[in-house]
């Protein structure tokens, strides 16, 4: 599709949309408007006589404190799994199936297959409604007046963080179920007793209109679209064969395409999960082939969605899943996109690591890892040597919320060697918030300070390099949408605020002041590329202020549009060290998933 209407015209429609469609409280108790059904809103109820005594309803839900950011799963909710949430088995319906027959053994052999990963928030997560109210705009036409969110398999929002692989469609074998959807008929399909398939897909088209785009001075207006289609088949819980293809094009740009922009048709990604044993009534399973990455955060390891054709590695990894604490033990290459051609993996970069996930109560996650990648190409960056290096990357992170008060706290440390320098570098994300769920449109609030360390010689002086490496990040959802400014010789003073006009309406703002760390070390943008450097470090170190605002349209079980507007101010650094303008950015999207 393409879109006839300008970008700023998009945008303010979009605008205008949720203030005019945001006139009541989203997900709280105090409605205005009274429950509603296709059944009960055409229907006269009988007025019992006076003396007959009336059982009073239920009171209405009350918002959750725990529910999960768009597109990232962050609790575990017996019965639901909004926003991409996911649901661990538990016998009340959510997993049929998973209670024990007479002989001991699961009622539903298939109760836990796949075994769906619970993962962890986000970063400034949001606490979106779980009350009564519209969750789609196709819900507020028809009058589908909800008492709590319908399941969602993929994600809530245009942004799916996590991946189809982990989608939960495990309601379907539920005979209590009584949400139906016409595409149904391609999820949970069981061929015997011994076989199960699933397949699905999504259609993304995305208007992008840059001012001084990439901080080359131009402006640049273009188009991006992607397919992706898989399918994923199961023998028992033994083993699996997943395959999802890619499509990912772009047009009319003014610059050159990005390495993100463009991939003519691919595998992204095409494995098998090989069952090695049983544990505390949980499988290990070892993966291999090409596959995404997602873990924690996602500040140092993502697919990627914002990007046209998403991140992914080849290699081999193997994992446990389980009520209260996740292993992850892998070894990968990073896969190079080839527009034209098949991709292969970069045979100069190994990836590994080990990975735990700890969940002490509903809500709160503890995350500890060691990652090291070896990089043996020979690169530089504005001048200045970038590889060949092998680097250790050791944190922890703990994130949850309690009482309304949200907290999110990762800090990482990294050792090794480049060339003759030893890698002494870290970060730090401190966050904290509070959602006011008394409010209208139910506001959540943070303010963070991220941090990651740059080097005061980084032309090779000296016998320390600090430099921090964000290996393969979301640096797009973090760290401003313009993607000039990357977790790496940074200061970012951020604060986020998310709103709920409607429950099928999110609404982000954001604002960030950017410092570099070393006024001699360069600007990296949300690739790790260095798109600026003063080596005399006159520039100074202000980056300059970014806002964004962003909107997102549930139009149905499916479809979502996605559309925002950013701008950068520029500061003294980047007035001084090539254009001097201000960036913006204007997009909308439109995504379809079934």
């Amino acid at each position: 599709m393409r879109w006839t209407l300008s970008g700023p015209q998009l945008a303010c429609a979009g605008l205008l949309a949720a203030l005019w469609l945001g006139g009541t409280r989203a997900g709280t108790a105090q409605e205005i408007l009274p429950p509603l059904s296709p059944v009960t809103s055409t229907r006269q109820e009988k007025i019992p006589p006076p003396d007959v005594d009336v059982p009073k309803p239920p009171p209405a839900a009350q918002p959750s404190s725990s529910f999960t950011p768009p597109g990232a799963a962050a609790d575990v909710r017996p019965g639901m799994a909004g926003a991409g949430e996911v649901v661990l088995p538990t016998p009340d319906g959510s997993c049929p199936g998973c209670e024990k027959a007479d002989d001991g053994k699961p009622a539903n052999p298939w109760a836990k297959i796949p075994p769906v990963r619970i993962l962890p928030r986000v970063g400034n997560f949001p606490i979106p409604p779980t009350g009564p109210g519209y969750y789609s705009l196709l819900d507020f036409l028809k009058g589908n007046y909800r008492e709590k969110p319908p399941r969602f398999p993929y994600s809530f929002t245009g942004g799916m963080f996590n991946s189809f692989f982990d989608a939960d469609f495990r309601y379907l074998d539920d005979p209590k179920n009584t949400q139906h959807d016409i595409f149904d008929a391609i999820h949970r399909v069981h061929l015997g007793d011994n076989w199960l398939f699933n397949t699905g897909g999504e259609i993304r088209d995305r208007y992008m209109h840059e001012v001084n785009s990439r901080l080359t001075g131009k402006t640049n207006t273009y188009d991006l679209f992607r397919t992706r289609v898989y399918g994923d088949l199961w023998f028992k819980d033994i083993f699996r064969v997943y395959v999802e293809f890619i499509y990912a094009d772009s047009s009319t740009q003014s610059l050159p395409p990005a390495a993100i922009d463009v991939n003519r048709g691919d595998l992204l990604n095409a494995f098998v999960d090989i069952k090695l044993f049983r544990f505390n009534d949980h499988n290990a399973y070892v993966r291999l082939g090409r596959q995404e990455m997602l873990l924690g955060s996602q500040r140092l390891i993502s697919p990627l969605d914002w990007a046209n054709t998403r991140r992914t590695f080849n290699g081999v990894r193997a994992f446990r899943q389980g009520e209260k604490f996740d292993v992850d033990l892998f070894w990968l290459q990073p896969v190079l996109i080839n527009p034209t051609r098949f991709d292969s993996v970069d045979n100069n970069q190994n990836f590994a690591g080990a990975w735990t996930t700890y969940r002490p109560k509903k809500g709160q996650f503890i995350d500890a890892y060691w990652l090291f990648l070896d990089n043996t190409n020979k690169a530089a960056r504005l001048g200045a040597p970038f590889a060949p290096f092998n680097v250790h990357t050791l944190g922890t992170r703990y994130a949850g919320d309690k009482n309304h008060w949200l907290w999110d706290v990762e800090l990482m440390l990294q050792l090794g060697e480049r060339g003759q320098q030893e890698i002494v570098a870290g970060a730090s994300s401190l966050g904290g918030g509070y959602n006011f769920c008394k409010l209208p449109w139910n506001p959540t609030f943070w303010v963070y300070w991220d941090y990651a360390s740059g080097d005061s010689n980084p032309n090779g002086g000296g016998t320390d390099f600090s430099t921090f490496n964000q290996l393969f990040p979301f640096g797009h959802y973090y760290l401003g949408w313009l993607d000039l400014v990357g977790r790496q010789n940074i200061h970012d003073i951020n604060a986020h605020l998310w709103l709920y006009p409607q429950n099928w309406i999110t609404v982000w703002l954001q604002y960030h002041h950017f410092e570099l760390d070393q006024a001699r070390d360069a600007l990296y943008n949300a690739g790790g590329a260095a798109l600026r450097r003063d080596p005399t470090g006159k520039a100074g170190t202000n980056v300059g202020d970014e806002v964004d605002l962003v909107f997102n349209f549930h139009l149905g079980p499916h479809s979502d549009i996605l559309t925002g507007y950013s701008h950068l101010f520029a500061g003294s650094f980047l007035k001084n060290t090539g254009a001097p303008g201000d960036a913006e950015l204007v997009y909308v999207q439109y995504s379809f998933r079934w």
